[in-house]
């Protein structure tokens, strides 16, 4: 007996309406001159009146209709991913509270040879948001050195903060502990690490690229000096590294994080466990609005893919990209590509658009045998470069206004995303990375 329910066009309406209230609202607020305009509407809020319409056009007793949207909440994908925003949350406050990201920021420009100025910010803020697994962390962090730099140089103030920017989103696409990540692989049942190594080897090559192009454009620039109060602070985020690189359990790496992290603080400050208490407690509010969102999102998902929305949006993609009437690896990962990307492009949110996506990618790979680590990797890369190009996306508007112009002018100075869209693409093209046999998850 087949149990998968017949394709239905009208059960994809509850996202549309998610949709045209989050991204409405916010070019709303564009036209009225409000800052953050695309922020002003949360997106849990958004997420409201979708659920009331996914729940009208259930059918059934109004206990059978919310049943579904209770299932998907409890999935022990979405569990997991609440977890790990929690205590990721968590590490993120309490390592930058005794001054880590300080230290890792001061320590890294001391290092910092003129003409490597700008080459340098892209490597800071790469490192700085892998260990921290926040984009938005690291640029409030690094963009005003940017800023400082252009100004005591003859740097453009664009291109400096466009380096941030751009390292910021590298760091932040392979973190171990980025809600993007989190969600890619969550979504694609592969592990973090597993992800990690793949996904590397198509931003590498992006970074190496940038690196070039920014110490071309580099040239010029001053030597720098910034004081590091403390350099021994770095050794929280070098401990997290090096545990979610080894294949330790992320929930293991983190709990040893933010303990490592309030050791130091005691070592080497007026640091307390009480004090780290309430560091940990506002890492937790500052994961409250994706958390609910993914629990909302997992619920939304499960009830159009029980309405036959998602068997109608997968034929929709068939039709799109067959080839012959057989849908191909390659058209499937373009599929991908092209969802994600439209959802980043309407909500400005990259773990906004995994979420949304991530289940109809991982029914695509599965259907045509694409490695959950490609698929996964895709969905976080194309959100990374959508995300990083957008001028009403949260990383840009934040850069924009520490450096005080455009955030048009900004997009345009990212060139990571540009980079990394293109060897993405030609990724997608040839086939590269080969992959031989996907190993089991855990």
């Amino acid at each position: 007996m087949n149990d998968t329910p017949p394709a239905n066009g009208l059960a994809m309406l509850p996202l549309f309406v998610f949709v045209v209230i989050f991204f409405g609202g916010g070019v709303y607020h564009s036209i009225m001159g409000t800052e953050f305009a695309f922020y002003q509407i949360k997106a849990p809020v958004a997420a409201l009146p979708a659920m009331v319409v996914a729940v009208i056009l259930a059918s059934g007793a109004i206990e059978d209709r919310i049943h579904p949207f209770l299932k998907g909440v409890a999935d022990i994908n979405i569990a997991t991913m609440c977890m790990v925003f929690l205590l990721a949350g968590a590490f993120s406050q309490v390592t930058s509270a005794i001054g880590g990201v300080d230290a890792t920021v001061a320590l890294g420009l001391q290092m910092l040879p003129g003409p490597f100025l700008l080459p340098g910010l892209f490597m800071v803020s790469a490192f700085v948001a892998t260990a921290m697994g926040t984009s938005m962390g690291t640029v409030a962090a690094i963009a005003p050195v940017a800023v400082g730099i252009a100004d005591s140089t003859d740097l453009s103030l664009g291109v400096c903060v466009g380096a941030v920017v751009g390292g910021a989103m590298f760091g932040d696409n392979l973190s171990m502990i980025s809600d993007t990540t989190i969600a890619a692989t969550r979504t694609q049942g592969c592990n973090m690490r597993d992800k990690l190594m793949f996904n590397i080897r198509i931003a590498l090559p992006a970074a190496v690229v940038t690196l070039i192009l920014l110490l071309y454009l580099g040239q010029g620039g001053e030597t720098v000096t910034h004081e590091a109060d403390n350099p021994w602070l770095v050794l929280p985020y070098i401990l997290v590294l090096g545990l979610a690189v080894s294949g330790m359990n992320v929930l293991v790496v983190l709990m040893s994080g933010i303990l490592f992290s309030t050791l130091m603080g005691m070592v080497f400050g007026e640091y307390s466990l009480a004090t780290a208490g309430d560091e940990v407690y506002r890492g937790f509010e500052s994961m409250i609005e994706i958390m609910v969102l993914s629990m909302f999102i997992g619920g939304l998902s499960r009830m159009m893919t029980e309405n036959g929305g998602k068997a109608w949006l997968i034929g929709a993609i068939r039709r799109m990209f067959t080839r012959k009437g057989e849908l191909t690896a390659r058209s499937a990962e373009l599929g991908i590509a092209v969802i994600v990307s439209i959802c980043n492009v309407f909500t400005a949110n990259n773990t906004v658009a995994i979420l949304a996506s991530g289940e109809l990618a991982r029914d695509l790979s599965q259907e045509t045998g694409i490695d959950p680590r490609r698929s996964a990797s895709l969905l976080d890369i194309f959100s990374c470069v959508i995300q990083g190009l957008i001028p009403w996306g949260a990383q840009i508007l934040l850069a924009g206004s520490i450096a005080g112009i455009s955030p048009l002018f900004i997009a345009g100075a990212v060139h990571y995303v540009w980079v990394l869209a293109i060897v993405a693409l030609l990724a997608i093209v040839t086939g590269f990375p080969r992959i031989i046999k996907a190993p089991p998850f855990h």
